[in-house]
């Protein structure tokens, strides 16, 4: 009763929370509720009802559909403000447009390394990356290194800048729960531990805080072509992303890299190289040409993407791509497909077949195949 007679009064209008922002695709659309940190999916009607009529009156929304949809458009808006998407108010001038304005003050402010078995490489390039404001870390390890070995790198960091630092290593059944509480405590900026080719799959929280997550995959992550995976599982939704992922492309963006033989490279997976650390410092490799070519890529350039719902959303890959000559093509590793909105599996697609063997996938492919038969898989977001 209360919600009809917010929609029956004259001068009200419907609005929607600056927060809750609303992305069209091909086939449907998608709220992003950044504070929240959750998606809904919608009809395009109604991405065109919180676009093109927001902050009208119920009225002169309806005059705009069919008669029948007129309890369906009812329904929806119901279902909008109990989950706070939308409001009614008599004066949606007083309520301000949320920026969408995204900067940083440092050149890089993320960064990958990946070891074999000589750390020398590492622990340089951890040195050089406070100079450079760089906050986040990411260490893959392709080998049997134990987490104490990591040590050296970690040490680099105390007094510098890098404040969160996630860890890809290998599993092993040494580690223990106490052991990892105390490893956490020690390294108060490891903030993640995924162990990878793991007997289980599952997360767990060693601490109380929002650092100390440890996750366990049965995933065979063996080297840098183990990247680029685009999953429903992986997307992340706030604030700081969407606005970047508006303007700058969602992972290449300010990132800086070094592959396990010390080469400086926008991420580990790609072929070119600005040189090695052992000769060349970061600020050198970052200013030579061609460096920050990926940087402003969005998603609305990339063909098939720029029809994608989940855009703004989506970690993109531009190391392994359906074209690999076309530096707009869309992620290799993606299965969804937005002219259908359907998810599928990606490596068993006909038409990536030959990029697949163009980037020397063909046997982590049939590894990955392997794995998915005893897989369910839930890709859709929650439907308003």
């Amino acid at each position: 009763m209360y919600f009809k007679d917010l929609m029956s009064k004259l001068n009200n209008k419907i609005l929607r929370f600056a927060n809750c922002i609303p992305v069209n695709g091909f086939t449907s659309s998608l709220i992003y509720d950044l504070q929240k940190c959750v998606i809904y999916k919608i009809p395009n009607y109604i991405y065109e009802i919180l676009t093109k009529f927001n902050g009208k009156k119920l009225q002169i929304i309806k005059s705009a559909f069919s008669d029948h949809l007129h309890d369906e458009i009812d329904s929806y808006l119901k279902m909008m403000h109990e989950k706070e998407i939308l409001f009614f108010t008599s004066n949606p001038k007083l309520f301000a447009p949320m920026s969408m304005d995204w900067d940083e003050p440092f050149v890089i402010t993320n960064a990958i390394i990946d070891l074999q078995n000589d750390i020398s490489f590492a622990i340089k390039f951890t040195e050089e990356l406070s100079s450079i404001g760089c906050k986040a870390l990411q260490i893959r390890a392709f080998c049997d290194i134990k987490l104490d070995e990591l040590e050296p790198i970690l040490n680099c960091l105390i007094h510098g800048k890098v404040n969160s630092v996630e860890i890809l290593i290998k599993y092993s059944n040494k580690y223990k729960m106490a052991s990892l509480k105390r490893y956490f405590r020690n390294h108060p900026q490891v903030a993640m531990i995924t162990f990878y080719n793991s007997p289980w799959d599952k997360a767990q929280a060693i601490t109380n805080t929002l650092f100390g997550k440890v996750f366990f995959t049965t995933n065979e992550i063996g080297s840098e072509k183990c990247c680029g995976k685009i999953e429903y599982s992986f997307f992340t939704i706030n604030i700081k992303t969407f606005t970047e992922s508006l303007k700058h492309n969602s992972c290449l963006n300010r990132k800086i890299s070094i592959d396990s033989e010390g080469n400086i490279k926008n991420c580990p997976s790609m072929t070119e190289s600005f040189g090695n650390i052992k000769t060349t410092t970061l600020m050198e490799a970052i200013e030579k040409p061609g460096f920050k070519k990926y940087w402003d890529i969005n998603k609305d350039k990339i063909h098939v993407c720029k029809d994608c719902e989940f855009r703004y959303v989506c970690t993109d890959c531009r190391a392994y791509v359906e074209h690999p000559r076309d530096l707009f093509s869309k992620p290799l590793k993606c299965g969804y497909n937005p002219y259908t909105g359907e998810w599928s599996e990606w490596s068993t697609n006909p038409l990536k077949q030959k990029a697949i063997e163009f980037y020397g996938m063909k046997e982590m492919v049939q590894e990955r195949q392997k794995r998915l038969e005893e897989e369910v898989r839930v890709e859709e977001p929650p439907t308003l």
